[in-house]
Parts: C-alpha cells; sequence; structure tokens
C-alpha cells in the first residue's frame, strides 16, 4: 500500500494490527483455521461454510509501535503493552504455524541485504517443487497438502527420520508445546523439507519448525 503522508500511514497501521481487534473477533478465528470451515448455528439450523485460508497477522510491540524503533520515544505503561498482546490469545497462537519477529532494520543492513536477495523467480520456482513433491507423495490420499494431513495420520504413516523428534519432545516436557502445537510443528517440518529438496524431514527441519513455531529468534 501507498500512504501520501504520515496521517495516512498512522490510520492504516492502527486498523491493520491484529491486537486492535477485539480478543472475541480475534478468537472467532480458531474453529475455521482448525477445522477449515465455518459453523453458524441459528435457531435449530446449522449451516457449514468452507473456509480454507492463508492467516497472515501482524502486531507491533505496543500501541504507540514505537518501543523498538530507533530514536523515537515509548510512551506506553507495562499494562498497556501488556493489555495489547494479550488480545492474541494462547489458544489463538497455538494455531499459528510460525511466528517471527522483525527487529528495526538500519541503512547500512538494508544495502548489504541486496546481495543476499533472490529474485522472485527462483522463490517461485522453488515452492512450486516444493507443492510437486508434497503432492506425489499424498497421491492416493485424501489430502493435497502438509496442512491437510490429520495429527493421527500425520504421526503414523508420515512421521519424520527417527529421533528427529527429540526438539519436540523436550519442549513437550518443559510444557512449552501442546499435542495440537507438535502437530503443526511437524506438518511444517515436511514443508521445510520439501523446500530443502530432502526426502524426509530430519532433526535439522524439526528443530527450524519448532523455532518458527515458538517464535524464537532466527
Amino acid at each position: 500500500m501507498d500512504f501520501s503522508n504520515r496521517g495516512h500511514m498512522e490510520g492504516a497501521r492502527s486498523r491493520a494490527e491484529a491486537p486492535e481487534f477485539s480478543r472475541d473477533v480475534l478468537d472467532g478465528l480458531r474453529q475455521p483455521l482448525e477445522s477449515g470451515e465455518v459453523v453458524i448455528a441459528r435457531a435449530g439450523v446449522t449451516a457449514r461454510f468452507p473456509a480454507r485460508f492463508t492467516l497472515i497477522m501482524a502486531a507491533n510491540p505496543c500501541p504507540c509501535a514505537s518501543a523498538r524503533t530507533a530514536g523515537a520515544g515509548c510512551d506506553c505503561t507495562p499494562l498497556a503493552r501488556r493489555r495489547y498482546l494479550a488480545r492474541l490469545s494462547g489458544p489463538l497462537l497455538d494455531r499459528v504455524d510460525a511466528k517471527i519477529e522483525f527487529l528495526p532494520v538500519r541503512r547500512a543492513e538494508l544495502l548489504s541485504d541486496r546481495t543476499l536477495t533472490e529474485p522472485s523467480a527462483v522463490v517461485a520456482d522453488r515452492v512450486a517443487s516444493a507443492r510437486r513433491r508434497a503432492a506425489a507423495r499424498l497421491a492416493g490420499t485424501p489430502w493435497r497438502l502438509n496442512a491437510e494431513i490429520p495429527g493421527s495420520e500425520l504421526r503414523r504413516r508420515f512421521a519424520p527420520a527417527k529421533g528427529a523428534l527429540r526438539p519436540i519432545e523436550r519442549a513437550m516436557d518443559l510444557g512449552q508445546i501442546s499435542a495440537r502445537g507438535a502437530d503443526r510443528v511437524i506438518r511444517l517440518s515436511w514443508t521445510l523439507a520439501d523446500l530443502a529438496g530432502s526426502a524426509v524431514p530430519g532433526i535439522a527441519e524439526v528443530g527450524y519448525a519448532l523455532g518458527l513455531w515458538m517464535g524464537t529468534p532466527q
């Protein structure tokens, strides 16, 4: 989006950030994220609508968005910050596969990144190859994508390499991840393996997927 002045940008930013919505509205996303459909019950009649989608949310560290901006002061109290981020409930975040923290980018970092950036065509080709690899693996099953595989089938028929689940097992022992989260990490590890051209996820893919799910800085 292109905004002509700072006022317009500030207004758009306040509307776009996920914590600007009420917690009830955000938690309403939990059921369709889990089941892929929206269920509406009214006067004894239940209607089901397909609702498979990709959810991308953004959140500032505080209401004023200045907490981590170099040279800018933040006037938000600790309580205001907690209330702001608390609108993203644990059960909702449990259903978000990847959580990534972006730190402020300085000019030198932005310019040096030019030598590391891949062309979009290269990335698109890698994604297409990963999709073809997943489609071949899932041929003859009711599923087309890694995200569609039920947890029970995921553990039984599509388990990662032997010993690769150690990062998840350790996280579960520490109470850092739920069973639902573990399933999502395994699905994500398959996608990482498909992108890398690996036949099966190893401990590297599972560990990286777990870090993405937990929001660990990469």
